[in-house]
């Protein structure tokens, strides 16, 4: 499941968005012959790379969370 669309968060992928965007106003037939699977491809790579960038971000972001707390932790049992 991607993220919305239209959010700030995907400003980098607007283009690629706008080409699909584009590409199925051409009309039904245009889109169910396959014309726009590389645009859909490059929205779905484009919004693959925003996800890994969050992910990784969000993992440093815990990691230094819990560094945070196991100091606090060992302060703790240091003082008792």
């Amino acid at each position: 499941m991607h993220p919305h669309l239209h959010t700030s968060q995907n400003k980098n992928c607007e283009d690629v968005m706008n080409a699909l965007d584009e590409c199925h106003a051409r009309g039904f037939l245009y889109k169910a012959a396959g014309m726009c699977t590389d645009a859909k491809h490059q929205v779905n790579m484009c919004l693959r790379a925003q996800r890994l960038e969050r992910t990784k971000a969000n993992r440093e972001k815990a990691k230094a969370q819990r560094e945070k707390i196991e100091a606090k932790w060992a302060e703790i049992d240091a003082n008792t």
